[in-house]
């Protein structure tokens, strides 16, 4: 008789999830029987299909529309995921943007940007989903970063500092929330096959990319929710405060 997934009937938040990552995460989760929430900002048609697609598997999931960098927005979406399944088990801060330019040429406005949907979009979820783990001591926090927020990146410093900052956001919360209970731990793909790569990289740049990766290939969005799902998993209960990062041996940490 088949076990029961340590994952089977909790309800499991994914931020930036009609697509790319966070799709592949959501999937997973609710493979596994997690009630599954798709959090989408202008995705609506994605969502919607992805939604659809899970439904008809026999999975939970429903699709909230929020943008995270929006404290009330993301209060709405909470309320709305509260009031269909109760409280929020799992979070995964997936939800990002991309940007690549000289520094001189960024505007404030483009880091303030940046910074709110991926550095103060984590911290707004995560603020709103820990009293309900911190009552219940128990919850797992997942925050999807970035190898670049591990090493930097010429040209893409703001992005860098989004994801170097959630970095810390981490570390500092597993340390603060771990008494409780909750678990707080991050993601640091690599080069993974998505959207946002296609748009950064022609043809050559890619085929140059994939010739440094000693695995010879880019990652796969199912990779990276691998890794997730293990993580929201009882196997690693004593795992907390890590930055685990999924690049095919590219980059040394």
């Amino acid at each position: 008789m088949p076990v029961p997934s340590a994952l089977q009937g909790k309800v499991c938040l994914v931020t930036g999830a009609s697509r790319g990552i966070g799709r592949a995460i959501a999937a997973a989760a609710a493979a596994q029987g997690a009630k599954v929430a798709i959090n989408y900002c202008s995705s609506e048609l994605q969502a919607r299909l992805f939604t659809e697609e899970l439904q008809g598997k026999g999975y939970h999931a429903a699709a909230f529309k929020a943008d995270i960098s929006s404290e009330r927005q993301v209060d709405d979406m909470f309320r709305g995921i509260e009031s269909l399944w109760g409280k929020i088990d799992f979070l995964v801060n997936n939800a990002g943007i991309s940007y690549k330019a000289l520094i001189t040429d960024s505007t404030a406005a483009e880091w303030d940007k940046v910074m709110g949907i991926n550095l103060k979009g984590p911290f707004l979820c995560s603020k709103r989903a820990l009293p309900n783990m911190i009552s219940a001591r128990y919850g797992r926090i997942i925050n999807i970063t970035s190898i670049w927020g591990v090493n930097g990146a010429s040209c893409e410093s703001i992005y860098a500092a989004s994801k170097g900052g959630l970095i810390a956001f981490t570390k500092s919360l597993a340390r603060e929330v771990g008494p409780s209970g909750v678990l707080v731990n991050a993601v640091a793909p690599g080069p993974i096959v998505t959207d946002m790569l296609s748009q950064e990289l022609d043809d050559e740049e890619r085929r140059e990319l994939t010739g440094q990766i000693p695995l010879n290939r880019l990652g796969t969005p199912e990779e990276i929710a691998a890794v997730c799902v293990f993580l929201l998993s009882e196997q690693a209960s004593y795992i907390n405060g890590q930055v685990i990062t999924v690049d095919g041996g590219w980059l040394p940490n």
